[in-house]
């Protein structure tokens, strides 16, 4: 089952978008990275803290855009595949969630 995130338009490039999304009873976190024309998807949870990543709504990235930041102990994850590249979850990632641009540029959640 796919499920409408948003508009590939709607997110900047460098940039990203967060969700809050009910499945259920359940609620799951998720943010969309883009980056040079190309969509990344993670679980919106710091494998060090567990908390969100994000400080401000759709804010999660470093100040120069070239890396995920946690907004709580400033760890920074790569953009391309989730791994830790410092911080004290240094060898941790974030969980990826699969995504797929469809050919009218909505980004769609593949559940």
């Amino acid at each position: 089952m796919l499920e409408q995130l948003c508009h590939i338009d709607e997110i900047n490039d460098p940039g990203a978008k967060g969700f809050n999304l009910k499945q259920g009873r359940k609620e799951r976190l998720l943010f969309i990275i883009k980056k040079e024309g190309q969509i990344y998807a993670y679980e919106n949870q710091c494998p060090h803290a567990g908390i969100n990543l994000e400080w401000q709504e759709d804010d999660f990235l470093d100040n120069e855009k070239n890396h995920i930041q946690c907004s709580v102990h400033g760890a920074l994850f790569n953009i391309k595949n989730g791994d830790c590249m410092g911080g004290p979850c240094n060898g941790e990632g974030l969980t990826s969630a699969e995504v797929e641009v469809d050919n009218n540029g909505n980004v769609m959640l593949l559940a």
